[in-house]
This record gives C-alpha cells, sequence and structure tokens, in this order.
C-alpha cells in the first residue's frame, strides 16, 4: 500500500498515512468491510443515501466512544435519507459490544481489519499502528465525495457539525 500526502499526528508524534487521499469532487470509491456478523457490507449497499463516514482509530477509547455517541444522538433526527457509517479496524465483536452497551442503535459500526479495503482506498491507515485515523467523509446520494477531514491530530474529535450541515444539505 503506497503511503499518501497527509501530515497527521498521533499524540503529537508524525504518523505515516498509507492508502489513496480521497477529495472532494472525486467518485466515491466502493469497498468491502465487514459487519457485526462478520457479513460483507460494501458502500455502495447505500446507493441512493446521503452517507456519513465515520472514521475512527478504536472504539474502547474515550475519544472514539464519544465521536460514535454524538453521531448516533445526531442519526436520530436525520431521517432515512442519510445513513451514518461508523468505520474501525476494531474487531466486528468489539463494536458490537460497545453499541449493545452503549445503546448505539443509528450508526452502523463496521470494520476495515480484514482486508484493509476501506482504508486503502480512502488513505486513513496509520503506519505502523496499523489503525485507522479520525474523520469524515460525507457522500452524496449519487455517489459523490462532499466533504472529507482528515483530523490533524488522531487524538482530537472531528468537526460533527460540519460534516453534519454538509450531509443535511444534500437531502
Amino acid at each position: 500500500m503506497e503511503k499518501n500526502n497527509l501530515k497527521l499526528t498521533f499524540k503529537g508524534g508524525a504518523v505515516t498515512m498509507l492508502g489513496s487521499e480521497v477529495k472532494v469532487g472525486d467518485v466515491a470509491p466502493d469497498f468491502v468491510v465487514l459487519g457485526g456478523a462478520l457479513n460483507p457490507v460494501k458502500l455502495s449497499d447505500y446507493k441512493g443515501k446521503v452517507v456519513i463516514l465515520s472514521v475512527f482509530p478504536s472504539i474502547d477509547t474515550p475519544v472514539c466512544a464519544t465521536q460514535n455517541r454524538t453521531f448516533n444522538k445526531a442519526a436520530a433526527g436525520l431521517g432515512d435519507d442519510i445513513a451514518v457509517l461508523g468505520i474501525s479496524n476494531d474487531l466486528p465483536f468489539a463494536l458490537s459490544r460497545f453499541c449493545g452497551a452503549e445503546g448505539i442503535d443509528k450508526v452502523t459500526t463496521l470494520s476495515d481489519y480484514r482486508d484493509l479495503d476501506f482504508s486503502s482506498k480512502y488513505g486513513f491507515l496509520t503506519e505502523p499502528l496499523r489503525l485507522l485515523a479520525r474523520g469524515t467523509v460525507v457522500i452524496d446520494k449519487e455517489g459523490v465525495v462532499k466533504f472529507v477531514e482528515y483530523v490533524p491530530e488522531i487524538t482530537d474529535e472531528p468537526d460533527y457539525s460540519a460534516a453534519l450541515a454538509v450531509a443535511k444539505g444534500l437531502v
């Protein structure tokens, strides 16, 4: 997997980013990740919907937990035309455990751990940690990227309001 030009830090230290960086205006690459039952889930499964990709390193950290709670709360008021997908390299079992314990029912959590298909196509993989960086991507109903945020310091929260504003403006 090739290196990209993103300049991100993790706890203040520079990390090497791998995969292809996506930009506003790109056609969103389709990808395959795993759902809670180890079932394949593709971006194309959400064709015709606005999709918010909420990307995070690990559900078992405070900032990642907050990110999923925040998007879950927001998703409750978004309607059926917007899907929020939470993606990390956590095992599907850990994601399901967290969502069950926290009542996360509006964000669909998905795992890229097996094939790194999402991270290779969207540029979120950190080296050498093999965790995903933090960020958001908003994709319109036609499959075009309309918003991208690679959070510069991975331990910081994303700009929820910016991503949600773009998504709401697309329906």
